[in-house]
């Protein structure tokens, strides 16, 4: 079995926090996949199911985010799982929005989360790095991990839920490599967003082959301008045959 952790806060107020996006990576999982309904346990909410041919447990800690460990610990305790099968879903301020990236064991880069199931177990569990973008000051942080991603964000974020819970067989049967590559081409190889979308259409129609111009028409101003001058030159001349007829008449 493995054990996917989303670290979050709980509550309404911080449901659509950028620091809840562990919670929405699993609650995308658990309706993607079929899990069944969420239930208090391990000081969390937990929600069984299958992944591929794997079983799965998935578990959002209610412990708040700084105490996360306790929730997490006393599950992969109870469970006997292998630390190498704990899955630990967070934000993460050091990759762009969108990005993801998988690691094992390494430094919890500030993060009050990872520090806290980094106290209650090994070190040596899997980090699913999601994304969310620095605010660009360390003062800005905290307030911008609590406050909820701004309408303009939500595109991408839709979009990186789907990915991760459509390639997430691939993390439940240990293929972490693989998890990475198919959300890369999910998400870069085809237009997810109607913004994309339109892009690619608006492309392919300017690669489209362009009907011939056709041949310009008497009423084109340059084809006026040649008509009038063949014009003037008719009056010309018959003026000029006018004036000789009268000469050759007087002689």
């Amino acid at each position: 079995m493995k054990l996917f952790v989303g670290l979050g806060n709980p509550g309404e107020k911080h449901s659509a926090n950028r620091h809840n996006i562990g919670f929405l990576a699993l609650d995308r999982i658990a309706e993607r996949h079929g899990f069944g309904p969420w239930r208090k346990k391990f000081q969390g909410l937990v929600s069984e199911g299958t992944i591929g041919s794997n079983r799965v447990l998935l578990l959002k800690p209610e412990t708040y985010m700084n105490e996360s460990g306790r929730s997490v610990g006393e599950a992969q305790r109870f469970l006997k799982i292998p630390i190498s099968d704990v899955y630990v879903f967070h934000d993460e301020l050091d990759l762009a929005p969108g990005k993801v990236k998988v690691k094992a064991g390494g430094g919890n880069a500030g993060h009050n989360g990872l520090r806290s199931i980094s106290a209650h177990l090994d070190n040596d569990y899997k980090r699913v790095r999601l994304g969310i973008g620095h605010p660009g000051s360390k003062d800005a942080v905290v307030y911008y991990v609590l406050n909820d991603f701004a309408k303009s964000e939500r595109g991408w974020l839709s979009d990186l839920l789907d990915a991760v819970s459509d390639a997430a067989p691939f993390l439940a049967k240990g293929d972490d490599a693989r998890f990475l590559s198919d959300i890369a081409k999910t998400l870069y190889s085809e237009p997810r967003s109607e913004a994309a979308a339109r892009k690619s259409k608006d492309a392919a129609e300017d690669d489209a082959p362009r009907p011939a111009k056709k041949p310009a028409s008497t009423s084109h101003p340059s084809g006026e301008r040649a008509s009038k001058r063949q014009s003037a030159l008719a009056e010309n001349l018959k003026k000029w045959l006018g004036a000789r007829k009268s000469s050759d008449d007087d002689a």
